[in-house]
């Protein structure tokens, strides 16, 4: 008997165009991942995302001036800094975090992350247990865009809060 080919099946993720870890993968070079939104609705953070089992990592990229309005996740999550500076406020506390700063997200904790527009472009690797994907919820329940600091708009965009 002829051995049955197999149906090559895409590994499901949480995160939308996300790719799946194991089964055969188990190194990434992250800045060539394929690019996908990581705050849809709030942030401008975009970049590679790796799920595994029990966790993603992203390799997430905000330009300078830009970032996410006030937002929070059910998952916790920590953000290691390695280019540029992110500001902003966890949980009330303010934040200013230059490379090689990690910040601690708390599950369901308020935060506002923005790259510092007196710096350059941010990339920082994001850690996320996966209880959920990557995207998380606007605060105010509006998910109608990110935070743009006074200057960095694109053409036609709104500022955000």
């Amino acid at each position: 008997m002829a051995a049955k080919k197999r149906k090559a099946t895409k590994a499901k993720t949480k995160t939308e165009g996300a790719i799946k870890g194991g089964h055969g993968k188990y190194q990434f070079s992250l800045a060539k991942v394929k690019d996908v939104p990581a705050g849809t609705g709030y942030s401008t953070s975009h970049g590679g995302v790796v799920e595994g089992e029990r966790m993603l990592v992203g390799y997430i990229h905000k330009a300078r001036g830009t970032g996410s309005r006030m937002h929070s996740h059910k998952n916790e999550q920590f953000n290691l800094v390695v280019r540029g500076t992110l500001v902003g406020s966890v949980n009330g506390k303010k934040i200013h975090a230059p490379t090689g700063t990690l910040i601690y997200i708390p599950a369901n904790a308020p935060h506002t992350l923005v790259a510092d527009p007196k710096d350059k472009d941010v990339i920082f690797i994001a850690i996320k247990d996966l209880s959920h994907g990557i995207i998380g919820k606007a605060v105010d329940g509006k998910m109608t865009g990110p935070l743009y600091q006074k200057g960095f708009a694109p053409k036609g965009a709104a500022r955000g809060s």
